[in-house]
């Protein structure tokens, strides 16, 4: 009997913003099955929607911490590749909630966390099984935060640090049946970065000079990323927390 071919399934968190969208692209185009998830308040653009093999929406958040809503999330995913397991994960959705130290409340940093930490451990957790019958992998989408931030990204910056370690600690213990690996970026052209300095170009091009390659990255530059870490053939690149940033994560920033 002539065997078939297992489709490579990957599940993306976050796939109607920027960089999800990118990811949705990249890995289509690759002959991955992408199943795309946001929040249920976030559509995705209907040429982002109708790449995917399956679009279900889920409240991270809210899945981190309630097990019903993690187990319909779960089913939900189950139902749609029965005939391909899971193989693979990238946590793309964050939350990313600004202020001072002093200004953040106990919510603040409840729903940062929640997201951008608890949220990848209970779908992992729940999708282990598959991924590891596959041999697959997990890719976290980080952040340059981790290592080098500013004030008001104090949440964000702690959750993206735990996220890193989170990365290097399951590589450590799940490595050989499943790989982890971790992207952290720095600015990323995003609609949302650049709504943000729709008004002050002369600002947009300072931070590019910041970069040493004088340029902001896009998310294409993350999907690619991505797509290197999850090919199967890299088997030996496991714990791997790679700087996306254009050189800035070498870079001294000093009066001189």
């Amino acid at each position: 009997m002539i065997g078939r071919t297992i489709q490579r399934t990957v599940l993306v968190t976050g796939a109607a913003g920027g960089i999800g969208a990118g990811l949705v692209e990249t890995l289509t185009d690759a002959g991955w099955a992408v199943l795309g998830s946001d929040h249920p308040s976030t559509a995705p653009a209907t040429s982002i929607r109708q790449r995917c093999q399956a679009w279900i929406p889920a409240d991270l958040g809210a899945l981190s911490e309630d097990a019903h809503q993690l187990e319909a999330f779960i089913a939900a995913v189950l139902s749609v590749t029965e005939s391909s397991e899971v193989m693979a994960i990238v946590h793309n959705a964050a939350q990313q909630c600004l202020g001072s130290f002093a200004q953040l409340s106990a919510s603040d940093w409840h729903e940062t966390i929640a997201v951008n930490l608890l949220a990848p451990v209970a779908i992992s957790r729940a999708l282990l099984p598959q991924l590891q019958r596959q041999r697959g992998s997990i890719v976290h989408i980080g952040s340059i935060h981790s290592q080098l931030t500013k004030p008001g990204f104090t949440a964000y910056a702690t959750s993206k640090a735990a996220l890193a370690g989170l990365t290097r600690a399951m590589a450590v213990e799940l490595g050989g049946s499943v790989r982890v690996n971790a992207i952290e970026p720095a600015a990323i052209a995003t609609p949302m970065l650049e709504a943000g300095f729709a008004a002050t170009a002369a600002l947009k091009a300072q931070l590019e000079t910041y970069h040493p390659t004088g340029s902001i990255g896009t998310s294409a530059d993350v999907a690619r990323a991505v797509l290197f870490l999850l090919d199967p053939a890299n088997c030996f690149l496991n714990g791997c927390v790679l700087p996306l940033g254009g050189g800035i994560h070498s870079r001294l920033h000093d009066p001189a």
